[in-house]
């Protein structure tokens, strides 16, 4: 199974957060309040946002983050670079070398880079924005009758 880590999953908790006030400076413990997530947690989420461009720090004593960019221009693969680097499935994608002990006899090599490209493509097509959106419900719309729904007296 392919999975973010739970950093990543809490800065995008943090993120959507901030995203509700997108031009407000926020501390981090305050976020941490309205998060529910602990404060070293948020505090080094923060810090690592901000290394990664994603959030801009002010200091003093109205000090605190801000988004750096529109939540609609943050995409979550920057998201995801940010706190866990580069996005590969395995170590021997976009040219690295020396990772692997078998790199030069193995058929696969270069081959994953396609299926690394088209994840990252995938998640660079999500931003903030649009994980802060409402969930799509799916369902007739209101005031029409479900499939299958009896629909009154037909004589």
């Amino acid at each position: 199974m392919i999975r973010i880590n739970k950093l990543t999953d809490y800065a995008v908790v943090v993120l959507a957060q901030m995203a509700g006030e997108p031009d407000k400076v926020i501390t981090g413990p305050r976020l941490a309040g309205d998060t529910n997530l602990p404060a070293p947690t948020v505090a080094k989420l923060l810090k690592s946002l901000a290394r990664g461009g994603i959030l801009a720090s002010h200091r003093g004593a109205g000090g605190g983050y801000v988004l750096g960019r529109e939540a609609s221009e943050i995409t979550v693969a920057e998201i995801i670079s940010a706190l866990e680097g580069p996005i590969s499935l395995t170590d021997c994608v976009d040219g690295t070398e020396g990772d692997c002990e078998v790199e030069r006899l193995c058929p696969m090599r270069g081959n994953w880079d396609k299926v690394n490209a088209a994840i990252r493509k995938a998640l660079s097509e999500v931003t903030l924005a649009e994980m802060v959106a409402p969930p799509l419900t799916f369902g007739p719309p209101p005031g029409e009758a479900s499939f299958g729904a009896p629909q009154g007296n037909r004589a």
